[in-house]
C-alpha cells in the first residue's frame, strides 16, 4: 500500500513543479493581485489524506483518482494554502482535491495545523481523513514489503509505529474521519472511501457498523451502542447458523423485552445527536452497535436503527459477519 518516499527537500520541490506544471497554475491571477476568494461558488471541496505509514495512504489517493478528484501525493503541510488558493482561481475547473500528506518532521502536526487555520482564514474548509491500523497489522505490512518504518532509525519497526503514532496524536484527534484498515483488504478499503466520498456533497453522513466485542471495538466509532443484554440467537438450535440479516432472527431480537424500547431511545438520541454533529460541522458520525461475536443482534439491531433514522447518507457495514 505504500511508496518509495523522498526526502523532505525533494518531495517539497516535487510538489511545486507538479502545481506549477498542474492545471491548477492555468488562470491564476497575477502576482500583484489579491489571494482568490474561497468562500464563494467556486471554493475547492479540499480533503487532507493523512495517517500511519501502512494504514493505506497510497490507495486511498488512488481511489481519490478514480472519483475524479484532483489528487496530489507526499504534499508538505505548508504548500496545502497555496494549492487552494490555485483551485480556486480556475473558476470551479478544479473542484475537488486531496492531498496526501505525512510525517516529514518533528514540526508534522504543528505545520498541519497552522496550514488548515490559514486555508480557514480565507474561507477554504478542509476535512482530514485519518488512516489508522493495529500496530500488529502494521508490523506485517512493513515486514511483506522488507521496508523499515520511514521513522525507526536503528531500532525496529515497532519503535518507528510508536514514534509515529506519538507525531500524530493531535492529528488524529482533529480528524473528520478515522478509517481503521487492520480488518480491511484493498477492496474494502475502496468501497469504504467510495462510499464516503463518491456521491455529490449532501451533508453529514452516518456510518452504522455492527460489530461483535469478542473482536475488538471499532476504534473509529463515535457512539457505541451494547447489545449483549438482549438474549443471544446462538443459543436457539434453529437460529445459531443464521445470521441478523435473516428474517428469523431478525424478528427473534426485536420481540425481545426491551428492543423496542432500546432501539427507539437510540434512535431518539441520534435524531438529537447528528444536527448537533452538523452544526459543529462534523462530516462523519460513526454509530457501533456489538454483541458477542457479531453475527445475530448487533446486526439485526444496526439494520433496524439505520432504517428508522431514515437519512439518506446512511452506510451499514457488518465488521464481524462470517469471521465465525
Amino acid at each position: 500500500m505504500r511508496e518509495n518516499r523522498p526526502s523532505e527537500h525533494g518531495v517539497a520541490e516535487e510538489s511545486e513543479r507538479a502545481v506549477r506544471e498542474s492545471g491548477l497554475s492555468e488562470g491564476s491571477a497575477d502576482a500583484d493581485e489579491p489571494d482568490a476568494a474561497q468562500d464563494g461558488p467556486h471554493a475547492p471541496e479540499l480533503v487532507i489524506v493523512t495517517g500511519m505509514s501502512g494504514a493505506g495512504r497510497s490507495t486511498a489517493a488512488k481511489v481519490f483518482e478514480d472519483l475524479g478528484w484532483y489528487v496530489v501525493d507526499n504534499l508538505p503541510p505548508n504548500l496545502l494554502p497555496t494549492l487552494a488558493d490555485l483551485a480556486a482561481r480556475t473558476n470551479g475547473a478544479v473542484s475537488r482535491m486531496a492531498a496526501v500528506v505525512d510525517v516529514r518532521s518533528r514540526a508534522f502536526s504543528t505545520d498541519l495545523k497552522s496550514a488548515i487555520s490559514e486555508m480557514a482564514a480565507r474561507g477554504a474548509v478542509a476535512r482530514i481523513v485519518f488512516l489508522e491500523a493495529g500496530e500488529d497489522t502494521l508490523v506485517r505490512r512493513f515486514d511483506s514489503e522488507r521496508r523499515p518504518h520511514p521513522l525507526q532509525g536503528p531500532g525496529r519497526v515497532t519503535d518507528g509505529i510508536a514514534a509515529e503514532q506519538e507525531l500524530l496524536r493531535g492529528v488524529r484527534g482533529d480528524a473528520d474521519l478515522v478509517l481503521d484498515t487492520s480488518r480491511l483488504n484493498v477492496h474494502q478499503l475502496r468501497a469504504r472511501i467510495r462510499d464516503f466520498f463518491g456521491g455529490a456533497e449532501t451533508g453529514l453522513r452516518l456510518s452504522i457498523i455492527s460489530f461483535g466485542y469478542k473482536h475488538g471495538l471499532p476504534v473509529d466509532a463515535d457512539i457505541v451502542a451494547d447489545c449483549r443484554f438482549l438474549p443471544n440467537p446462538h443459543w436457539v438450535p434453529e437460529l445459531a447458523a443464521m445470521t441478523g440479516l435473516d428474517a428469523p432472527v431478525r424478528d427473534f431480537v426485536l420481540a425481545q423485552p426491551g428492543a423496542e424500547e432500546f432501539i427507539r431511545h437510540y434512535t431518539e438520541l441520534m435524531d438529537v445527536v447528528l444536527p448537533g454533529y452538523e452544526r459543529e460541522g462534523k462530516r462523519f458520525v460513526t454509530l457501533a452497535v456489538g454483541c458477542t461475536g457479531g453475527m445475530h443482534r448487533s446486526v439485526a439491531v444496526a439494520g433496524e436503527l439505520a432504517a428508522r433514522l431514515g437519512r439518506a447518507e446512511v452506510q451499514v457495514v457488518h465488521r464481524d459477519l462470517g469471521r465465525e
